[in-house]
């Protein structure tokens, strides 16, 4: 693999977590390897290892965009990973409270409850 690999693959697991992305590689197969090397090049190694803004906010900007398109599926992942990027969970609701005014109060419901559902798992395990 390539530089642009091994850099998103080392801010996948910095933003992530090493289990969640050894997880992931575990259960990679021959079919969706090209989707998981292409996701690693440009979401991990383009985007997220950008230094223009930091992981705080671009963790916000993740989370609210998921919500607003209605990609509930990758919110609790993202919410898990706010423990490494620096936002609070004060950040995620002022993020959320903005899909409310500008894509829907439906959507943003769900992404809260999604959230707090994640950040009492998350407590839970600190114990």
């Amino acid at each position: 693999m390539g530089e642009r690999f091994e850099k998103g693959m080392s801010v996948r697991r910095h933003v992530l977590g090493d289990a969640h992305v050894d997880k992931a590689e575990a259960a990679k197969t021959a079919f969706d390897a090209p989707f998981q090397e292409m996701i690693t090049e440009g979401a991990w190694g383009t985007l997220w290892a950008r230094d223009t803004i930091a992981l705080r906010e671009r963790s916000m900007l993740t989370i609210a965009l998921l919500a607003a398109t209605g990609n509930f599926e990758e919110i609790p992942m993202h919410v898990r990973a706010t423990a490494r990027t620096g936002a609070s969970q004060s950040d995620v609701i002022e993020a959320l409270m903005h899909v409310a005014v500008y894509a829907g109060v439906p959507k943003a419901n769900r992404a809260i409850k999604l959230a707090k559902e994640t950040f009492a798992e998350m407590q839970k395990e600190e114990r």
